[in-house]
C-alpha cells in the first residue's frame, strides 16, 4: 500500500479548541487557519541591514511571522525599514516604554506584542490599543510568570496558573472596554507545568486564540525537549493557533524545531520526514551519517513529504510501507529503493545519498506541479 497523506486515522486525530480568528498582517491566527510558527530575530534592530539579514534566513526556513524587539526610538526608527522589506508579518515586541507601541504600529508593525505586567498604567495600554486601531495592528497580550503585576503577587503569593489567567482577562477586559478584538494571548513560564495549567485554564475561559510557548526554555537539546513536551502536550489537547519555540540559539533552529513538533503531531506538514532507525549491528550502512547528510543535503525543499532510510530489513520493507520513498540496507554493499511503499530497484551504499537526493528532488517537484495544477482549476 502506498504512502497516503489524505487518509487521517481515528487514533491520530486532534480536534482543535474553537477560537475566533484574527489577522496578523496576510496571516490568519485561530479559528480553522494552520498553526502558524514564528521566532524572533536577535540582532540589534537599530540595524535594518542585520536584522533583515536574520529575517530573509527565518523566511526561508519557513517561519509563517517574525517578532523584532523594539526597545528604544532607534529601533522603531529602523523598524520602518525593515517591515517594508521583509515577506512575512513583523510582531514589534513592546517592553516598558508604551511609546514604543505607538511608534510601531506607525512605523508598520502587523502585530504589537506587550506585557501588561510592566507596560505601565490601563492609560498607556489604551493609548497603544488606539494606535493599534488607527494602523491596522492586531496585539498579543504576553503574561509572562517573571513578570505578573505586584497586586497579583503579592494577593497569590508567587506566580501560578491562577494569577497569569487573571492578568491575562484583566487585559484582556481592557482591550474589549475599548472595542478591540484583534488580539491573542499568551501565558509563558520556563516551567512547563506551570505553562500547561495556564493555557488550560486560560482555553476555558475565553475564545481569543492562543499564542503558545514555554519561555526562556533553554539551549538547543534541552530547550527542544522542554518545548517538546509543554506545547506537545497543549497541542495534542488541541489548545494553540501559534507558537514560538524560545531556544538559546539560532532563531532558525526555532522555526524547525516548531515545525517538527507540528510535523510530529501531523498538525503541519511542511519539509521532508525523515524516519530513521537507531542504528545497529545489523545495519548494513552508516545510519546516522547519511541520515545527517540528508538533512541537510534536503533543507532546502518545502513541499510536504516523507522518507525512510533503515539499516536492515527487519523494519525497512514496514516504514518504507507508509512513505513516499524509502531506503532499507541490505547485503553486500548494497539496498533496496522502495517508491510509494513498493520495492522499485536496488541501489548501492556507495552511491545511495546522491541518488536518493535525486530522486526526493524529482517526487518534491512532482507533488508542487500537482498541487499547482488543483489550485489553478480551482479558481
Amino acid at each position: 500500500m502506498a504512502a497516503d497523506h489524505t487518509h487521517v486515522r481515528p487514533w491520530r486525530m486532534i480536534e482543535r479548541r474553537k477560537s475566533r480568528k484574527i489577522r496578523v498582517g496576510s496571516v490568519e491566527v485561530g479559528g480553522d487557519a494552520p498553526i502558524s510558527v514564528q521566532s524572533m530575530t536577535n540582532t540589534l534592530t537599530s540595524d535594518a541591514v542585520a536584522t533583515l539579514n536574520q529575517i530573509r534566513q527565518l523566511e526561508e526556513a519557513g517561519a509563517d511571522i517574525v517578532r523584532v524587539s523594539c526597545p528604544d526610538v532607534e529601533s522603531t526608527e529602523a523598524f520602518k525599514i525593515i517591515a517594508r522589506e521583509a515577506k512575512v508579518p513583523l510582531v514589534a515586541d513592546i517592553h516598558f516604554h508604551y511609546k514604543r507601541g505607538i511608534e510601531a504600529a506607525k512605523a508598520g508593525a502587523a502585530c504589537l506584542r506587550i506585557n501588561p505586567g510592566n507596560i505601565g498604567s490601563p492609560d498607556r495600554v489604551r493609548d497603544v490599543v488606539n494606535a493599534a486601531k488607527d494602523h491596522g495592528c492586531s496585539i498579543r497580550i504576553g503574561v509572562n510568570a517573571g513578570s505578573l503585576e505586584r497586586e497579583l503577587l503579592e494577593r497569590y503569593g508567587e506566580p501560578c496558573p491562577e494569577a497569569m489567567v487573571e492578568s491575562a482577562l484583566n487585559h484582556a477586559k481592557i482591550l474589549q472596554d475599548h472595542d478591540f478584538h484583534e488580539f491573542k494571548i499568551s501565558v509563558k513560564a520556563s516551567d512547563p507545568f506551570l505553562t500547561v495549567a495556564a493555557y488550560q485554564q486560560l482555553a476555558e475561559a475565553i475564545d481569543c486564540p492562543l499564542h503558545l510557548g514555554v519561555t526562556e526554555a533553554g539551549a538547543l537539546r534541552t530547550g527542544t525537549v522542554k518545548s517538546a513536551i509543554g506545547m506537545g502536550s497543549m497541542l495534542w489537547a488541541g489548545i494553540g493557533d501559534t507558537i514560538r519555540v524560545s531556544l538559546a540559539a539560532d532563531p532558525v533552529e526555532e522555526i524547525k524545531v516548531g515545525f517538527d513538533i507540528l510535523k510530529s503531531l501531523g498538525l503541519r506538514h511542511r519539509g521532508v520526514n525523515i524516519i530513521a532507525c537507531p542504528s545497529c549491528a545489523r545495519q548494513g550502512f552508516n545510519v546516522i551519517k547519511t541520515v545527517e547528510t540528508l538533512e541537510e543535503r534536503l533543507a532546502h525543499i518545502s513541499t510536504p513529504m516523507s522518507l525512510s532510510i533503515i539499516g536492515c530489513v527487519v523494519n525497512g520493507p514496514g516504514e518504507a510501507l507508509m512513505t513516499d520513498i524509502g531506503f532499507t540496507g541490505g547485503g553486500a554493499g548494497a539496498g533496496m529503493i522502495y517508491m510509494a511503499g513498493k520495492p522499485d530497484h536496488k541501489q548501492s551504499n556507495e552511491g545511495m545519498i546522491d541518488h536518493i537526493v535525486e530522486l526526493v528532488e524529482k517526487k518534491a517537484a512532482e507533488l508542487q506541479a500537482a498541487k499547482d495544477a488543483k489550485a489553478i482549476a480551482a479558481e
